[in-house]
């Protein structure tokens, strides 16, 4: 093993399967992950690939770690906490431990980032009928989360 995961176009890498998110009964929609550090396990951290097709958006999700995103292709938004924010590529988001976030695919092309997290974290946490009331309060936020 030499350390490299070659890219090999159209954003996908060698040696990497692109997962498919399941479209039924789930908080996401149109979303692949390829996680790029599988081969090293002894990695303190994991980096993965996401991918949103045009229209698609990621799980509106808090979690105790914290994390890091930087936007690799296309355009969109994101809430990251109390703010949604367009971003474009090599954008950096970083997002802070119990802070709810969320990615839209808002272009013509999908919204690729890469995320960088923790080997060992905890699961991510979903909002309850509570929490989505006191984020819909902010008009701006209540139009742009998806569940």
């Amino acid at each position: 093993m030499t350390g490299i995961v070659r890219h090999n176009g159209h954003f996908e890498w060698d040696g990497v399967h692109r997962l498919a998110y399941k479209e039924e009964g789930t908080h996401f929609k149109q979303v692949t992950r390829q996680v790029l550090s599988k081969a090293f396990p002894g990695l303190f951290a994991e980096l993965r690939y996401f991918e949103v097709a045009p229209g698609g958006h990621s799980t509106l999700e808090r979690h105790e770690h914290a994390h890091l995103v930087l936007i690799g292709r296309g355009g969109g938004h994101c809430l990251v906490g109390g703010e949604v924010s367009a971003v474009t590529p090599l954008d950096a988001v970083i997002i802070p431990p119990q802070t709810w976030h969320q990615f839209r695919a808002t272009g013509t092309e999908p919204l690729g980032f890469f995320c960088v997290v923790a080997r060992e974290r905890d699961r991510p946490q979903l909002p309850s009928s509570e929490d989505l009331e006191a984020l819909s309060a902010d008009p701006a936020i209540k139009d742009f989360i998806r569940v």
